[in-house]
């Protein structure tokens, strides 16, 4: 429980910090999307534009037998 608040937290944070218009859900939609990208943070919610985050997710790798 105190992970998911502490992480919650964080993300508001870094939310607040790089001036981001977006609400938290959609942040931690948007890192969850791109968790294994090597890009930064910073460009991840800034420079990327995310219309629709439930569109993206759609759009992943289902890999068949899990």
């Amino acid at each position: 429980m105190y992970c998911a608040i502490i992480a919650y937290c964080l993300v508001a944070l870094i939310g607040n910090r790089l001036k981001v218009d977006r609400s938290i859900y959609e942040i931690l939609q948007i890192l969850s999307i791109s968790l294994l990208d090597k890009t930064t943070v910073k460009e991840v919610l800034t420079k990327y534009d995310y219309k629709n985050v439930k569109e993206l997710k759609n759009k992943q790798l289902i890999i068949s037998g899990f």
